[in-house]
């Protein structure tokens, strides 16, 4: 992504410099918005227009951001959710209310797990407001939708006021810039083209920093370091957001640490690195992982979500005594608190002292290694395991993998990642829906790049009708449809036959007719699933629709840990 403060030199951009502050030249409002936006590397906002926020969106079209017209406000979200992932910041734009808390689900799963994405949205124009009119769309008050998205976002903003709007315009940005969390703009139709009358220049809010905490903690976490025996790093989600692999790679390499990640922060570094050792997520894992894992005597606990999938649903046996834990938000040294630390200064400060911890031998079954291909018995049913074995031989460092909720991400955890950060999933907010609108929004941010989608026929049924979209933009992804007839991961969360988690059978295979582009492929057995993938594969010119119908009750080994602990609960 772009460092917002390099645009100093561009008219508008208002960013400081050691050379002092640069005046903004006359901009609208909305002009002023724009130029922000790119300034942060956005090139591209995902959404549905609507009269509250035409004039904007024809703004937006006159300008270098292209505007990406999707089939529903959650849809676009989801979108402008896995480019930011990607890109480092994404856009939505929709309009008041109606649009606006449409897309509440999309924007609540981006706060949830540190997606930096700026909704933009339009709203009644202030003079219309006067004497409180039933103006078509509002609920409540004028300020409904606002204070909504004040709980869902980290900063929110109405530009309602000319003489403040560019500060409140940078001091929003800069919070998602800096907390990787998703913000909210509303900007009033007829604020639009005015022009503030008061000079502006950019000031980046001062961050809370603490030197003595950081000497104190980088001083005791190099002394239980030096003196572990068994080490390991616990890579997070944190470390993708916040673009630190190179830290904790190097990290990892000088010291000799072996690394793990968690679910939610797969494809943190190249999984088959020779120091990685798979994902740890307590009893639902791989047991060699668990137990190498949690046999350390020093764990590094690096940019973790420590939620209750990746521990494995509560089932983690980590001793606090033995761990460091390092989070943009906290850094917790076994029971010891260091406040105003940031995560990227402790790593570097890290690599800098040099710790030398005993080298720990990872066991030969315990590496991740190029997965050997898979022998096809082309009668043979379809079972999610065997089909994740023939679909990590097809992987390579330029493909991206998107995985929905329930055994689409379980199954897919198998898989090794060829490339850090290509792997995208809602693995802790878990909302089903995710994946094709998501590959709409990597197939804009990465075009150059294979994009493998697996997703659930309950899920697909959601937010499916995306795929016309990416017909629409001519973009090329894979979609895998796992056909199980419904909710697979409630059933085996609950026993007996339940007619609630029965979905509607649709011949998905045939969608690519209906929307007017694509290839379609229904597949029942090994062999015709080998054919398929191989057809898809080497198609890069229209995007591919597997329709995979599976044995009947058929689960991933993954699946099946979670729901024997996750099933007590319920």
């Amino acid at each position: 992504m772009n460092d917002p403060l390099s645009s100093i030199g561009r008219v508008s951009a208002g960013k400081p410099s050691s050379r002092g502050q640069r005046p903004v030249a006359e901009l609208s409002i909305g002009q002023y918005l724009i130029k922000r936006l790119q300034d942060y590397g956005i090139g591209d906002c995902f959404g549905i227009p609507g009269d509250y926020i035409l004039h904007f969106y024809s703004m937006l079209e006159q300008s270098p951001i292209r505007t990406i017209g999707c089939t529903r406000e959650d849809c676009a979200g989801f979108a402008a959710d896995a480019y930011a992932r990607i890109r480092g910041m994404g856009a939505l734009c929709v309009t008041y209310c109606v649009g606006g808390l449409s897309v509440c689900n999309s924007v609540a799963g981006a706060f949830a797990e540190k997606s930096p994405v700026v909704m933009l949205t339009g709203s009644p124009g202030l003079r219309e407001r006067v004497n409180n009119p039933l103006l078509h769309h509002k609920v409540r008050d004028f300020s409904t939708q606002r204070e909504v998205f004040e709980k869902l976002c980290i900063a929110a903003v109405e530009l309602d006021d000319p003489l403040i709007a560019f500060s409140e315009i940078d001091r929003v940005l800069d919070a998602c810039y800096r907390y990787k969390r998703p913000v909210y703009i509303d900007l009033p139709r007829d604020m639009v083209d005015v022009v503030p009358s008061v000079t502006h220049a950019y000031k980046r809010p001062a961050s809370l920093y603490n030197t003595e905490a950081l000497e104190e903690a980088v001083k005791e976490a190099i002394e239980r370091l030096n003196a572990a025996k068994r080490p390991v790093i616990i890579a997070g989600v944190e470390i993708h957001r916040f673009g630190l692999q190179d830290l904790v790679l190097r990290l990892a390499e000088e010291a000799s640490i072996p690394i793990a990640a968690t679910i939610l922060g797969k494809s943190v570094i190249d999984e088959t690195h020779p120091l990685y050792i798979g994902l740890y997520e307590g009893a639902m894992g791989r047991e060699d992982v668990t137990k190498y894992v949690e046999e350390s005597d020093c764990v590094l606990l690096l940019g973790a979500f420590m939620t209750d999938i990746n521990l494995g649903i509560y089932t983690a046996q980590l001793e606090v005594k033995n761990c460091i834990y390092a989070t943009s938000e906290q850094l917790q040294i076994s029971f010891h608190q260091f406040p105003n630390v940031p995560l990227g200064d402790f790593l570097e400060r890290l690599i800098d002292g040099r710790a030398t911890p005993a080298k720990r031998p990872i066991p030969e079954g315990l590496h991740l290694k190029r997965p050997e291909p898979l022998v096809i018995e082309s009668g043979r049913p379809l079972e999610i395991s065997r089909m994740i074995q023939r679909i990590n031989t097809q992987l390579d460092e330029h493909t991206i993998v998107i995985a929905d909720i329930g055994d689409a991400l379980f199954s897919s955890s198998e898989l090794v990642i060829r490339d850090r950060t290509d792997f995208l999933s809602p693995a802790y907010y878990t909302s089903m829906g995710f994946s094709v609108p998501a590959t709409l929004g990597a197939c804009v941010a990465k075009p150059d790049d294979r994009i493998f989608t697996i997703v659930g026929d309950g899920a697909f049924q959601m937010t499916g009708q995306e795929m016309a979209t990416l017909v629409r933009h001519r973009h090329n992804p894979i979609l895998l449809v796992l056909d199980n007839h419904g909710y697979g991961t409630e059933r085996f969360l609950q026993s007996g036959s339940w007619n609630y988690n029965e979905i509607p059978s649709w011949k998905y295979w045939k969608l690519p007719e209906v929307y007017g582009g694509g290839r379609g492929h229904y597949v029942q057995n090994e062999g015709e699933f080998d054919r398929a993938l191989t057809e898809a594969w080497e198609d890069r010119t229209q995007l591919h629709l597997i329709h995979a119908k599976l044995v009947e009750n058929d689960a991933s080994q993954t699946l099946l840990r979670l729901a024997q602990r996750l099933g007590q609960r319920v």
